[in-house]
């Protein structure tokens, strides 16, 4: 197999690239990202000098680059994305034109050049906001309210759209809120994390009683890995644990992991249109194979070990262009926070 993984240098990306190149052996993986500031060439100095792992700088709306980096492959695994709510919220275009206009580009390279399987790497917050006791299962009705989950589901119909139209044989994970190793510190678990350790504010939106459904990046990839190997094409599947948690109950766990000083929480003004629970059914991954292996508990302990361990990977990024986007989105809400 010759896969392409595009966003590899990401989070989730360079984790499935760490994943695949030990999970099949004879693969060759071809890279391409765009190193914006969220994918970062150091997430994949562990496996840099593997011959079978070769990487290529570029833009998934680039057409020719795209065309490049798939001729030869087999298989696209597309993680490719603007992914954070937060950011959307501020700039909506740049999640449009990847998210969507990326997403076109990959399909018709894949179409013409007669792909085997392309997989869509997508979110369950495409579902919109999921009321209790409910579950979304892969048929439910997309209810995007955020411009990022607009755009990944914008992105999940063009896939859908190029399967039934062209017969491109494609596949779409939805995972749920994934977290662990080589996060970005904007993420809620990620930048808490790193806040707790250096001792400054834990900035919870409004009441903190958002409920989600927290996945470990290497059980994601190992969904995604099943979903590429036995998924069904032109199928959907859900990717998650089915175990949903209050954010304030995630942090306090960090608070109770790193030792930090309770204090720090701070209860700031929601971000508009936030979601309050997402939750899916995920009987269709599990009929392949796949089940979920690390705990909360686990995987929050792992997560704040590594983060404690690799200071040298995430402090640059603190200390660069990160500084102006936190002063923007926190800066006034922390001024208004409550303890």
């Amino acid at each position: 197999m010759r896969l392409l993984v595009t966003g590899g240098a990401g989070f989730i990306g360079s984790n499935f690239v760490r994943h695949a190149l030990a999970r099949w052996p004879d693969a060759e993986i071809v890279v391409l990202d765009k190193l914006t500031y969220a994918g970062n060439p150091a997430n994949l100095a562990a496996v840099r000098d593997d011959p079978r792992l070769r990487f290529i700088q570029g833009d998934i709306c680039d057409s020719d680059t795209v065309r490049q980096a798939m001729d030869g492959c087999d298989h696209v695994t597309n993680f490719a994305a603007e992914t954070h709510v937060d950011r959307s919220i501020l700039d909506p275009n740049a999640f449009v034109r990847t998210d969507v206009e990326g997403t076109r580009v990959l399909l018709e390279a894949a179409r013409d050049l007669e792909i085997k399987r392309y997989l869509q790497v997508s979110t369950d917050e495409v579902y919109g906001d999921i009321g209790a006791p409910h579950r979304a299962d892969e048929n439910a009705v997309l209810r995007p309210r955020s411009p990022y989950s607009a755009s990944k589901a914008g992105g999940d119909l063009m896939v859908g759209a190029y399967y039934a139209t062209f017969g491109v044989p494609t596949l779409i994970t939805r995972g749920s809120n994934t977290y662990g190793p080589y996060q970005y510190p904007e993420k809620l678990i990620s930048l808490f994390v790193t806040n707790a350790l250096d001792g400054q504010p834990l900035p919870m939106y409004g009441d903190g009683l958002q409920m989600r459904d927290w996945l470990y990046v290497s059980d994601h990839c190992a969904g995604i890995a099943t979903v590429l190997e036995r998924g069904e094409v032109g199928q959907i599947y859900n990717l998650g644990v089915g175990q949903e948690r209050p954010n304030r109950d995630i942090i306090n766990r960090i608070v109770e992991h790193t030792g930090c000083d309770p204090a720090l929480i701070r209860s700031v003004p929601d971000r508009p249109g936030h979601d309050r629970r997402y939750a899916i059914r995920t009987d269709k991954a599990h009929a392949l194979g796949w089940t979920p292996t690390i705990s909360l508990e686990q995987g929050l302990q792992e997560t704040v070990t590594w983060f404690a361990e690799h200071r040298d990977w995430w402090e640059p990024i603190k200390d660069g262009s990160f500084r102006d986007y936190y002063r923007e989105q926190y800066g006034r809400r922390l001024a208004q926070s409550q303890a």
